[in-house]
């Protein structure tokens, strides 16, 4: 039963971990896109 409890904890620690990248990820595309969008408008 360790082993059940140890190993739905590893794979929540990941998903979360992954979460957290997606978001940092959206994040940095968000800033690029309207970077862009700003530098678009000034043509």
């Amino acid at each position: 039963m360790t082993y059940l409890f140890m190993a739905y904890s590893v794979i929540w620690t990941l998903i979360a971990g992954y979460v957290v990248v997606l978001g940092r990820r959206q994040k940095q595309l968000k800033k690029e896109l309207e970077l862009l969008e700003e530098w678009k408008s000034d043509f």
